[in-house]
């Protein structure tokens, strides 16, 4: 079998692909590893925030084979305090913020939806996607990956890991993200060390942020061993 790991960013599959063999993608932006497990073929991507690079992301995990199966994986914004910070969930449904379009996610928890928006969602817009969908996390790539995985036929799993609380109130980082859906940390940055009302924010941010890859790492990783168990080593 061969598994597509698709995230956004290179920090939330660091604690997952410990061990894996990086692959040179070719691509700026785009990281890619693989393993084997048990006699399936493990492929991890992450090519950007964004519909556009989760597109780019699922592309270049099926350059390697077809899939069999894709997991969308990553950091999530939580939409209601019941979402903890650092703790890693399955939403049994993805819903697309701008058709209206709902993806299940096989062997999900039907009681957490997941949103999917084009932008990083604030405070105020968190609140307005939990009142308007009942979802209780938001991120910017699953429906993207969902939407390939139907197309194709494969079947689709989610694991969000929150990395920010539903009232936690950061920059803007939207303006800090290209084209091509990487951070400008140089600007970021800069933008930031001039506005300290944000530093603890962002301290928490990071520090919920590798809590949160490592949950998702520990979650992802036991589906991965249920799948596989049958399997010869």
């Amino acid at each position: 079998m061969r598994i597509g790991i698709i995230a956004a960013l290179p920090g939330e599959l660091k604690p997952l692909v410990r061990g894996w063999e990086p692959q040179n993608s070719g691509v700026k932006g785009l990281s890619v590893w693989k393993t084997l497990r048990r006699g399936d073929e493990l492929i991890a991507v992450s090519g950007g925030m964004g519909a556009n690079a989760a597109l780019r992301a699922f592309t270049a995990a099926e350059f390697l084979g077809v899939l069999d199966m894709v997991l969308s994986v990553g950091w999530a914004g939580a939409l209601t305090p019941q979402m903890r910070t650092g703790t890693c969930y399955a939403p049994g449904e993805v819903i697309d913020v701008q058709t209206g379009e709902r993806f299940a996610s096989a062997a999900g928890d039907s009681t957490i939806r997941l949103a999917t928006t084009p932008q990083v969602a604030d405070a105020a817009e968190k609140q307005r996607l939990h009142e308007s969908y009942r979802a209780g996390l938001v991120d910017m790539e699953a429906v993207t990956v969902a939407r390939l995985a139907e197309m194709r036929r494969v079947p689709f799993y989610c694991f969000k890991a929150v990395s920010d609380s539903s009232q936690a109130e950061l920059p803007d980082l939207n303006r800090f993200i290209d084209t091509q859906g990487q951070m400008q940390m140089t600007l970021f940055v800069a933008h930031a060390a001039v506005r300290p009302r944000y530093w603890g924010a962002l301290m928490e941010l990071g520090r919920n942020s590798s809590v949160a890859a490592r949950a998702l790492a520990e979650s992802v990783n036991r589906f991965l061993e249920e799948q596989t168990k049958g399997n010869t080593p």
